[in-house]
């Protein structure tokens, strides 16, 4: 078996980050003696060793060995971490897992052009029409396969993303902390307009005693447009920070006094899951994925507009304060969201296809 990690071309990727993991849990669980399959990763080469010398490597970077079908090996199940990937297996009879995370390369208004968007979409239904089982990883994004794609019949399996357990792991003041106003609101995601917030300016203009990090790579157009807003506009309340590291965005999750997240598009919602993990209440939209990943542990807005927003952070926050058994709910919620479990869906999975 293949298994697809060429998204560590950058770990500060979404995809790069799930990439290491899945790199992580072969080295400390793959055994190639007691293992079902043997298991080849296709990686960067700088990648080569790092994950162990029980299983195999292929470089992800040599261009032409990966799009030449002559050079390139043949394995019974191709596993896709990624819908984005440049790769696809070229012999017929591999079975092909490819999974989808979101459907945010098809929405116009959210990426971009009308080119990008037809590129995109041209991409997809490639690897649609080259795969013999489809994994997604939320209820939501397989509603939204039904919707925009006839799959033939195709076998389609949802999966849940797993959720590093990062509450444990190191966490580093950031530079210029000092100056961090508490107490604050947090919010961490990649600046694009489907992440709203813009409505969150707006709503923390009417909350002048609190304040909001919004934590993300924020170079792009519409960070440049939150930045001369909130010049403009005075709002002191509000800070972007660009990106951060892995320990100091562990230091905003626990020491935040709560999360929000009023995103119009999500395929999972990553980080209302990390959120909790650290027992802190979480403001969230229940627009797409967000309402079934956030369950019954998020307070959800039923609209965002400003005013409402406010008013059930005020409802709710000194609430959640008041009974600890609120935090220890969400807690255990996160915890099933556990790699261990994502793992074993996808062991019985290839199980299934090894028997036949």
């Amino acid at each position: 078996m293949l298994a697809d990690l060429s998204a560590l071309e950058d770990i500060y990727q979404g995809m790069g980050n799930i990439a290491l993991n899945y790199g992580k849990h072969f080295k400390e669980t793959y055994r190639r003696a007691t293992a079902e399959y043997d298991l080849t990763l296709l990686v960067p080469k700088e990648y080569f060793g790092q994950f162990g010398n029980e299983v195999r490597y292929l470089s992800s970077s040599n261009w032409l060995r990966c799009h030449c079908r002559y050079f390139f090996p043949k394995f019974d199940i191709w596993r896709n971490l990624h819908h984005t990937s440049r790769f696809k297996p070229y012999d017929k009879s591999t079975i092909y897992i490819y999974t989808i995370h979101d459907f945010n390369c098809l929405m116009l208004e959210y990426e971009g052009t009308q080119k990008k968007v037809d590129q995109s979409y041209r991409r997809m239904m490639r690897h649609l029409t080259k795969a013999n089982i489809i994994v997604t990883i939320s209820n939501f994004v397989a509603s939204q396969l039904e919707q925009f794609f006839d799959v033939r019949g195709k076998r389609v399996e949802m999966i849940y993303n797993g959720v590093e357990k990062i509450v444990d792991n190191p966490a580093s003041k950031p530079c210029g902390s000092n100056d961090i106003k508490s107490p604050f609101f947090l919010s961490i995601s990649a600046c694009r307009p489907s992440k709203n917030f813009h409505i969150l300016l707006d709503m923390m203009k009417l909350m002048p005693d609190k304040n909001l990090y919004l934590v993300g790579n924020d170079n792009n157009e519409y960070g440049r447009m939150l930045r001369q807003r909130i010049d403009d506009e005075a709002i002191t309340n509000v800070h972007l920070t660009g990106k951060v590291s892995e320990a100091e965005k562990v230091w905003f999750y626990a020491n935040c006094e709560a999360f929000l997240f009023p995103s119009s598009f999500e395929g999972f919602g990553l980080p209302v899951i990390e959120a909790m993990q650290f027992g802190k209440p979480v403001f969230s939209s229940s627009q797409t994925s967000l309402a079934e990943i956030g369950g019954s542990c998020a307070y959800f807005w039923d609209t965002l507009e400003p005013t409402a927003m406010k008013q059930l952070i005020d409802e709710k926050l000194a609430r959640f304060y008041d009974n600890p058994q609120y935090a220890a709910e969400e807690k255990r919620y996160a915890d099933t969201f556990s790699y261990k479990r994502h793992f074993d869906a996808y062991d019985r999975l290839y199980s299934t296809i090894l028997n036949k």
